[in-house]
């Protein structure tokens, strides 16, 4: 190595740094653009230290911030720790206290989270799959655990609020009592409402009833037939149960609701972060691409051939993207035509599978009614799950179909998945949609009288949310029965065909199963759909989601490592959390639109339910708002009426404005930070080019 000296330079050190690219550029913007320098009057400098501005930020943030966070050395760090010792040599006994406090409250916080994630459900088994298939794999897993966690957490919800004070009543826990809904004006014919049918039963009823909910299932607390109930008489007040089953569901989704908003925040931020220039997705795939978790060699191939797979996907676009920019104006017209003519199709496709759910859910309805001594097992249960069968039966062909359609309308790799998976997406959840608002078609229509009586059709639907509650629960048992079977009869016999007849052609073309991960999303986003809907009606639904998606977790786990192989297109860990968070995000939304129309609109059960007395499930919040004093009413209606809701929302667009105008300030900043990293590349290669050339020249003088 050659020592070098400030007489090496012919220039200045000062003037020698104002040669750096990065000085240069400031100084063009700073002359070119003069307005910009009133903001800011100085300059900053390049013979300013950067060691010395860091250590300086350090030393004024020694009181809120750890040591630990500083990417410094050790003896860095030990000399910033005794210089934040000197100075607590000159503060208080209060302040010194508070400090010492302060850190033993973050050091207990640390232990308790180390703690807690030696806890964490399935830690060690995600880990596993984490290091055999990558973060994008992994993510599904962690994705499933979130639902469990979920599932179990609005069941405890509906579990304090609606259960526990009826079983602590039913068996005299407490020195309590139910109060019976007290009879009103209401017809007689209304409050029928026939259970089940004594007399024999056959052997295979039970196993109906077990699939089905009907029968000994539909008297249970499963259904909302069971709650037939005002309320529990405690000792010292009256517990409103028809308030807190209201209160239940409200609670359950507004918790889910902040629950994925908060979990999607991280993952949004990161994509805005990476939206970045197509020469920066290059490098960084080349140089920031692979996945250090994988340590088992079949992934690392399937890593490389997935980063291959990125860059041929990235040239295409690049390739498409020239190919728009070439294309002339009747070659758009004519991609336009067919890609409108092609939709049409797509479209076609939807309206046919969700007329035949619609046929399917009228006739399941008109015919279930039969005695079960008139029709055999199969053609009973076939009845009973005719709309699932329907739409488990969509799910599986329309997706085929839509990924040959796609082939013909001419885009780029990445748009041609995103539009498969949302026209997936609005398939898998407008299914569960349809069969919902065609039961409301039925349960609010009446084919040979009038439904005035009652406000529905109570001949057939006597307890319509019982009923539906009961097609809920069909829905999650039959997907449930659809993945055990496919995994155990398809996926298990399709390995061992590959495996043990390497010289069939046929079978080796047909290849072992794919872990295709966003099949896998939509179905349990499709699951936890059927559970938000469900859970109004059927208490208990989601303790049994909950378990299903504990089953579900163990089988996949087992169908991944032994039967199935990753997708050659993998996904990257935080793109992939984001998009399962937006589409149970969607599933969430689209599960509150039905469930509003029966809480607001369709008369509520007069035979069953804690709604008996009220013409809606709503009417149960204005009874509650007229027992509160006249001063608490009097600010209750003042919140809910036009002078306070059009204030209110001006002032929500104003705050939305403002965090939009703060967006694009942080857009901007990540835009110039960018800029900045470039130009310090440049600085490095000038100082490299200099360095050398003095170098160079110090040999030279040394010959």
């Amino acid at each position: 190595s050659l020592s070098l000296d400030s007489s090496c330079f012919s220039s200045p050190p000062v003037n020698f740094l104002q040669e750096l690219p990065s000085y240069r550029s400031i100084a063009r913007k700073r002359t070119t653009i003069p307005s910009r320098d009133k903001q800011s009057d100085t300059l900053l400098k390049p013979t300013d230290s950067y060691s010395s501005q860091l250590e300086g930020g350090i030393t004024e943030n020694l009181n809120s911030q750890s040591i630990r966070k500083y990417a410094l050395n050790i003896s860095e760090k030990r000399r910033l720790r005794d210089i934040q010792e000197t100075q607590m040599k000159y503060l208080s006994e209060w302040d010194q206290w508070k400090r010492y406090s302060s850190k033993s409250w973050k050091r207990f916080l640390e232990k308790a989270r180390e703690m807690a994630s030696h806890l964490e459900l399935w830690r060690e088994d995600i880990r596993s799959i984490e290091g055999k298939f990558g973060t994008g794999i992994q993510s599904y897993f962690s994705f499933l655990r979130f639902l469990v966690l979920l599932n179990l957490v609005i069941f405890l919800i509906i579990f304090l609020l609606v259960l526990l004070p009826i079983l602590l009543t039913e068996y005299k826990i407490t020195n309590s009592s139910f109060v019976l809904i007290p009879s009103k004006d209401k017809d007689i014919q209304c409050t029928i409402y026939p259970i089940s049918s004594s007399g024999l039963i056959y052997f295979y009823s039970y196993i109906v009833d077990l699939l089905s909910g009907t029968g000994f299932l539909e008297e249970t607390c499963l259904f909302y037939g069971h709650y037939t109930i005002d309320g529990v008489q405690f000792q010292n007040f009256t517990y409103d149960l028809p308030l807190a089953y209201l209160l239940s569901t409200i609670a359950y989704l507004t918790l889910s609701l902040l629950w994925i908003v908060k979990r999607s925040v991280e993952g949004f931020k990161i994509n805005l972060i990476r939206s970045e220039e197509h020469f920066q997705s290059y490098c960084n795939k080349i140089f920031a691409g692979w996945d250090f978790c994988i340590t088992n060699r079949s992934m690392a191939d399937l890593k490389h051939s997935s980063l291959r797979y990125e860059l041929r996907a990235d040239l295409e676009e690049e390739r498409i993207r020239q190919k728009i920019a070439e294309r002339t104006s009747e070659e758009t017209i004519k991609i336009y035509s067919l890609r409108l003519f092609l939709n049409c199709i797509v479209l076609a496709v939807l309206g046919a599978c969700f007329y035949a759910i619609y046929t399917a859910t009228i006739f399941s309805q008109e015919h279930m009614k039969k005695e079960i001594d008139k029709m055999v097992f199969g053609e009973n249960l076939l009845i009973l799950y005719l709309p699932s069968i329907v739409i488990t039966l969509a799910n599986f062909i329309t997706p085929m179909i839509f990924a040959r359609i796609i082939q013909y309308e001419d885009y780029s790799p990445g748009f041609e998945i995103r539009l498969t998976i949302l026209r997936c997406v609005f398939m898998r959840l407008a299914t569960i949609c349809v069969l919902v608002f065609t039961l409301g078609s039925k349960i609010t229509s009446c084919d040979n009288y009038s439904c005035e009586l009652c406000g529905y059709n109570q001949k057939l639907y006597p307890c319509w949310e019982t009923q539906v509650g009961q097609e809920m629960y069909k829905l999650m048992i039959f997907d449930l029965i659809i993945i055990l079977a496919v995994t155990l009869f398809v996926d298990f016999p399709r390995k061992l065909l590959v495996t043990y007849c390497p010289s069939s052609k046929l079978i080796q073309c047909w290849g072992q199963q794919e872990f295709a991960i966003p099949d896998n999303v939509l179905g349990i986003v499709y699951g936890q759909t059927i559970c938000w809907i469900g859970a109004f009606f059927s208490p208990l639904l989601p303790a049994i989601a909950t378990l299903k998606f504990i089953i579900i977790f163990y089988v996949k786990e087992m169908s991944l490592i032994y039967t199935c192989r990753p997708s050659p297109r993998q996904f990257r860990a935080s793109n992939s959390n984001f998009f399962f968070l937006l589409v149970l995000l969607i599933g969430l939304c689209l599960a509150i639109i039905p469930l509003t129309i029966s809480m607001a609109r369709i008369p509520s059960s007069k035979g069953c339910g804690p709604f008996t007395n009220f013409n809606t499930t709503w009417d149960v919040v204005p009874k509650t708002v007229s027992t509160f004093p006249s001063s608490l009413q009097s600010l209750v209606h003042g919140i809910t009426s036009e002078a306070f809701a059009v204030p209110f929302f001006m002032i929500i667009c104003l705050i939305m404005f403002y965090f939009i105008a703060l967006a694009g300030a942080h857009k901007r900043v990540v835009v110039q930070l960018r800029e900045q990293l470039s130009l310090e590349s440049r600085d490095k290669r000038y100082l490299i080019q200099k360095l050398t050339e003095a170098q160079r020249e110090m040999r030279n003088r040394l010959d």
